[in-house]
């Protein structure tokens, strides 16, 4: 299994699909959209949390289209109905063959940022295109993160002091956290045309629902954020900034690009 700082069995899990989903489904959809997604189509979506997704996804293209929804620990998404045209599987992107070839559209949001196997992963992913289908991957810049308010400085430099700890920790793990930014050149050299980028970010007060993710982020990669010298204090002092409508945080931008096959 391909490993990933933020453990999908861990019982946090569904906290983080519902920021995700609540902050950036809207997105998502809208960028999924300008496929040209059609009634028919077969869909696959990789690493599909709660499914929130591939359910939309099964809305688009009906009861003769297909969506095939996977992720390490499909449970998320196994805990609610979905519609008959929508196959959820277990599924290891970077060590199980695709569940199939000749999609219309592949869609994998915050997915390929925590490989370091990314651009093997990203030509399978392609070469599983039919001729004139889509890609569509949705990834952070996990670094575009500035405080907007703050009741203090001394705030500021905590956030940015907790947080880039926690970029370090990502990095451990073989993640990218600049990966969004590298994602357009990344298309166009695996041979996708007509490749094109847009970005999403809002404002994120504290006690909002979106500034959550930092809180869930940090709960589970605590272990090594201690063995790296933050300490408890520290965390508990971040904790109580995320409380804080006096202090706004840029939400982490996703960009969202696409080519044709």
């Amino acid at each position: 299994m391909s490993r990933y700082l933020f453990d999908n069995t861990d019982a946090r899990t569904p906290d983080r699909f519902s920021v995700l989903e609540s902050c950036y489904d809207h997105f998502s959809r809208r960028q999924l959209l300008l496929t040209g997604l059609a009634p028919g189509w077969r869909c696959l979506e990789v690493g599909g949390g709660g499914g929130s997704l591939g359910d939309w996804l099964a809305q688009q293209v009906g009861p003769d289209g297909e969506v095939t929804v996977t992720d390490l620990d499909p449970r998320w998404a196994q805990s609610r109905p979905h519609p008959p045209q929508v196959r959820l599987l277990r599924h290891d992107i970077v060590n199980d063959p695709l569940p199939g070839d000749g999609y219309d559209v592949i869609h994998a949001r915050l997915v390929l940022l925590h490989l370091p196997e990314r651009l093997d992963v990203l030509d399978r992913l392609v070469a599983a295109l039919r001729p004139g289908g889509r890609l569509v991957l949705d990834e952070f810049d996990c670094t575009w993160t500035p405080p907007l308010a703050a009741p203090d400085e001394a705030a500021v430099s905590l956030f940015q002091h907790v947080h880039s700890a926690l970029l370090t920790q990502l990095e451990k793990a073989g993640a990218d956290p600049l990966w969004g930014r590298r994602t357009l050149a990344a298309l166009t050299n695996a041979g996708l045309t007509e490749v094109t980028s847009t970005t999403y970010a809002e404002s994120w007060p504290g006690g909002g629902k979106g500034i959550g993710l930092h809180r869930v982020n940090m709960q589970q990669a605590r272990e090594g954020l201690l063995a790296d010298g933050i300490t408890d204090e520290e965390l508990t002092r971040f904790y109580a900034l995320l409380d804080n409508p006096a202090f706004v945080v840029n939400s982490y931008p996703l960009i969202s690009t696409q080519g044709c096959k």
